[in-house]
């Protein structure tokens, strides 16, 4: 394995190089530099021209040029990165730094929840093919992948940002949308419980009145606008997590795993208290991650003394708890934050730029400020992959199901549990893994459309600027960044192929 990855980055290293020394050629005769100062009035036009000739090198070859540039990132290896100075006079390694960060914030919710989402749909369409719930599936996926992104950013701009905006201002529920969003949730969840119309449609009427009951209850208390969450709804959020994980991975039979995965939920729920001082006012985002870090050596420590015969996966569902658990505690605390925040900020979805200029909140309301600049972008581009992670995990997973050894697994009595989750989706997962790698590689330079029309400053405004000005630094900052980003997702994929399937390995 060793010899099979120091040969791919040698040669992904090659192909690199080559690319780079194409994409910079092709920049550098994209247009004319110099063409703003050439149309300008300005009495020292000459001294200008000259100016920019010098900065940018214009007088050298472009093979001058482009080992100039090599040269820079060459000194990155050696701790003296420099990535070249753009047209306006900025030192491009800090532009791409900023850039690289919004992008990354951005796109890394965007395929996380895009993956949950997608490969949960996938995998449920498979198991209940040719269902109303399969049937509701495709549709909505043929219908997300085909949206136009500026179109479908232009309507959260109106009913996401500007309609909610409005309404927060009461934070009151007419009856009309709570009857609404009950039958949509009514009719999701029958779906997706399916069997007999009788069970589906007392399943969904179920589901109707209980999300009517309590939306109405929460308009009564105004919790739009004064949440409250709580320590005892955090401590029932993490008991229910680690039942469902429990139940999705190892079953409920496995007593050894639940005892540990409903231990590490007390456990995470207690130590709300014990470190409710860091968490409530923490000095910087180190302290948080300090702490999530702690969570799961812990829930991986309890996962281990209750795991017994089954530590392996005693740890994996303590893990998965622990972290869901932590997201309930930090839940509590934004909920907590939100109406000091609202007086901050009264309309709290803006629909341009990654942050309020001059917020002046405090730590918490400042995640929450930058939480609301995130949600619209996030949804757009996981609407988009949603579609794709959906479709090849359904095919991925009806392929599998109709293999020999999966009828094995069901002749020999395995429950329909670990026959999907041990041996079914284990391998369909190998496709997955591919797309998922090009998906999050191709999102960090790829969400150019997205950012310009939500005013990002990121990698795709970068690069749109660049392109702009025939500037090729900016260019080539943006294409170091995302072709080692594809480099190192297909590496990522290629070991993650000889961990699904140990056939690889050989």
């Amino acid at each position: 394995m060793l010899k099979f990855i120091l040969r791919r980055l040698g040669i992904s290293a090659l192909v690199l190089l080559a690319a780079s020394f194409l994409m910079f050629i092709l920049t550098v005769n994209s247009g004319d530099p110099l063409k703003d100062l050439r149309e300008s009035n300005a009495p020292n036009k000459q001294q200008l021209i000259d100016s920019r000739e010098a900065l940018m090198g214009l007088n050298e070859s472009d093979v001058s040029r482009y080992w100039d540039w090599l040269q820079g990132v060459g000194g990155c290896f050696t701790g003296n990165c420099d990535l070249g100075t753009s047209v306006t006079g900025a030192n491009v390694l800090d532009l791409t730094t900023q850039a690289a960060g919004s992008t990354l914030r951005l796109v890394t919710a965007a395929t996380l929840l895009a993956i949950v989402v997608g490969v949960a749909a996938g995998i449920i369409s498979a198991i209940r093919q040719y269902s109303g719930f399969d049937y509701a599936v495709t549709f909505l996926a043929f219908l997300f992948f085909s949206l136009p992104v500026f179109w479908a950013a232009v309507l959260l701009k109106e009913y996401g940002a500007i309609r909610f905006n409005d309404w927060i201002a009461s934070g009151d529920m007419e009856p009309p949308m709570i009857l609404g969003i009950a039958l949509v949730l009514g009719v999701v969840v029958g779906a997706v419980v399916g069997g007999s119309w009788r069970r589906i449609l007392g399943t969904g009427a179920v589901t109707f009145a209980f999300v009517a009951v309590v939306l109405w209850v929460l308009n009564v208390l105004d919790w739009y606008r004064n949440p409250f969450f709580g320590l005892g709804m955090v401590l029932l959020t993490s008991l229910g997590a680690a039942v469902l994980v429990t139940a999705i991975v190892a079953g409920l039979g496995n007593r050894r795993v639940l005892y540990g995965a409903l231990t590490t939920a007390v456990v995470g729920t207690l130590s709300y208290l014990v470190f409710a001082g860091p968490l409530l006012e923490p000095s910087s985002w180190w302290v948080l991650i300090g702490l999530f870090v702690l969570a799961v050596l812990v829930s991986v420590g309890i996962g281990a003394a209750w795991g017994g015969y089954a530590r392996k996966q005693a740890m994996l569902i303590s893990a998965i708890t622990g972290v869901l658990t932590s997201l309930a505690i930090v839940f509590d605390i934004l909920v907590a934050n939100w109406t000091s925040f609202l007086a901050l900020k009264p309309r709290p979805i803006s629909t341009i730029g990654s942050e309020t200029p001059n917020f002046t909140g405090d730590f918490w309301e400042s995640v929450l400020d930058a939480g609301m600049q995130l949600i619209l972008p996030t949804i757009v581009l996981t609407l988009i992959s949603v579609a794709s992670y959906s479709r090849y995990t359904r095919s991925s997973m009806l392929e599998v199901m109709n293999q020999d050894y999966v009828r094995t697994a069901r002749s020999k009595g395995l429950s329909e549990r670990a026959v999907v989750t041990k041996h079914a989706f284990r391998n369909a997962l190998i496709p997955i893994t591919t797309i998922v790698a090009f998906d999050f590689a191709g999102l960090i330079g790829g969400a150019v459309i997205t950012e310009n029309v939500f005013g990002w400053k990121g990698m795709g405004a970068m690069f749109r600027e660049g392109l702009d000005r025939v500037d090729p630094a900016p260019v080539m900052a943006f294409f170091l960044v995302t072709g080692t980003a594809a480099i190192l997702m297909n590496m990522l994929a290629d070991i993650a192929y000889a961990y699904l399937d140990p056939r690889i390995r050989r």
